[in-house]
């Protein structure tokens, strides 16, 4: 005679499978506030454009973060952004002042398109692009 639990069992391992096969949410420009509250404010300020209260003492100055559409012919520079942010290798870690922010975040990623490609990124990162292009002025 089958268990009565049988049933419930078997619900349970499809919930679960169903689960695993869903494609994970992207993160958007909320997800990517935080993450700006948390790491960037000091620096760039709440509104982005530069002027957060360490930024006097800065050389060279944070850059206005609102204006990256406006000083690439009107196209949020989505490839260059995400490559100073998590760690361009072209800069060393002495030739700049702003921390990359690779390394741990690679674990966790989600494709979002980059110049025409689908690229993997990390999810909070991709997060934070999404915040910085709709601060755009």
């Amino acid at each position: 005679m089958p268990s009565p639990r049988l049933p419930l069992i078997l619900a349970g391992a499809a919930a679960a499978i169903v689960a695993a096969c869903t494609v994970p949410s992207m993160p958007e420009a909320p997800d990517g506030a935080k993450f700006y509250a948390a790491n960037c404010v000091s620096c760039h300020g709440m509104p982005g454009q530069g002027d957060g209260p360490l930024a006097a003492g800065l050389n060279p100055a944070p850059a206005d973060l609102t204006l990256l559409a406006r000083e690439n012919g009107g196209t949020f520079p989505r490839a260059r952004a995400l490559s100073y942010i998590y760690g361009d290798p072209e800069q060393g870690h002495l030739a700049r002042v702003m921390p990359q922010f690779g390394g741990a975040m690679a674990d966790d990623t989600v494709p979002i398109e980059v110049d025409g490609v689908l690229t993997p990124t990390p999810r909070v990162l991709a997060g934070l692009l999404a915040y910085l292009e709709s601060i755009q002025r």
